[in-house]
């Protein structure tokens, strides 16, 4: 006897382009999943930006809060200024801004191309990697405790 579910009657599997609206959808739903599964629901996007006088854009940063930890979702410096320390600058907001909205850690991912020394060099410990990234790179999954 088999404990699979019998498949639903007058179904359709579709493959196809990107579909946003089905994007949303699974956010939405996953959101409610989560949670009920961890009793946090308040999560919320942010985002650090500096510019230069012209008003052109240096560097950015995007990132979500949720039940205590920051995840970092995008860190961008326009090359001409990466030496001058903007990555840190904008990282550091980023961690003042999640203490304030009441965190105790953060995490990123970084690819090993990317900038996973960078983020170690900003407290980020490693905590995995998944291999098979194009050109035998592997994603760097790294973390920290945030203190307020």
């Amino acid at each position: 006897m088999s404990d699979a579910t019998p498949p639903i009657q007058d179904t359709a599997l579709a493959v196809g382009a990107h579909d946003p609206g089905l994007d949303k959808r699974l956010e939405d739903e996953l959101d409610a999943f989560n949670a009920a599964a961890t009793d946090h629901a308040e999560q919320a996007d942010f985002s650090v930006r500096v510019t230069d006088a012209e008003g052109e854009l240096i560097g950015g940063l995007s990132a979500w809060t949720w039940g205590g930890l920051c995840g970092i979702h995008l860190l961008w410096v326009r090359e001409d200024s990466r030496a001058a320390g903007w990555g840190a600058k904008l990282l550091r907001a980023a961690e003042q801004e999640a203490v304030r909205r009441g965190c105790d850690r953060a995490t990123v991912s970084s690819y090993t191309f990317q900038a996973p020394g960078f983020y170690e060099r900003q407290g980020y410990v490693e905590v995995g990697r998944v291999p098979g990234i194009p050109g035998g790179h592997a994603d760097v999954y790294l973390y920290k405790e945030l203190k307020g």
